[in-house]
């Protein structure tokens, strides 16, 4: 028998609606260290924590246009850290002066069965991939600088190789909706990191 169609309603992420605040950009392998020194005069934590995350991205079609996402994301390199499960909404089309892109964004830990979990309610997973980086952060801002490695033989995290020559470099803060004051903040510390990368509002939608 034929499941009945999905419609998902909005995620509000409980009673406050929380939105990430977000700018973007790459640096070429050769410039990784210089920017990691000029981070660690900047940010709060001179010495970055450093990660290798495996993530899963889920799709679950319904009756609207564009599939449901759901990203699940798990440590490598922590052992007993548990999972989690992210949604992140479509871009607010709101004031074209606001310095960062901002989207609604809901972030919560889980237990282990999670990809069991989202299998059974019918998605299905669409692409992985392992991301190894570095992990500042400067007050609220938190700022990663990782490489995508493309897992060649599907759930062998072990068998990777690197997607590009480049590092991408991500500020962000997940902040109540309405706080867009912290957009000014992150241009400002992103003008700090020129010319060794140039950290950009870039819309998603320009990369499909």
């Amino acid at each position: 028998m034929e499941a009945p169609p999905v419609t998902m309603m909005p995620v509000t992420g409980g009673t406050i609606n929380m939105m990430e605040y977000l700018l973007q950009g790459s640096v070429l392998d050769h410039s990784l260290e210089s920017l990691i020194h000029r981070l660690r005069g900047l940010c709060d934590n001179m010495e970055p924590e450093t990660f290798v995350d495996h993530e899963m991205v889920f799709l679950l079609k319904g009756q609207q246009a564009s599939p449901f996402v759901l990203r699940a994301r798990r440590s490598l390199d922590r052992t007993g850290a548990p999972w989690h499960l992210r949604y992140l909404g479509q871009p607010e089309m709101g004031d074209k002066n606001r310095h960062a892109l901002v989207r609604n964004c809901v972030d919560i830990a889980t237990s282990e069965n999670l990809t069991d979990f989202l299998m059974e309610m019918g998605f299905r997973m669409d692409h992985e991939f392992v991301a190894r980086g570095h992990l500042f952060r400067k007050g609220i801002m938190k700022i990663v600088v990782y490489k995508v490695f493309r897992i060649l033989v599907p759930g062998n995290t072990e068998n990777t190789e690197a997607l590009s020559l480049s590092y991408l470099v991500e500020l962000s803060v997940v902040a109540p909706a309405g706080q867009d004051v912290v957009s000014d903040d992150m241009r400002n510390f992103a003008e700090q990191l020129k010319p060794l990368v140039h950290l950009e509002k870039i819309d998603p939608k320009r990369l499909m």
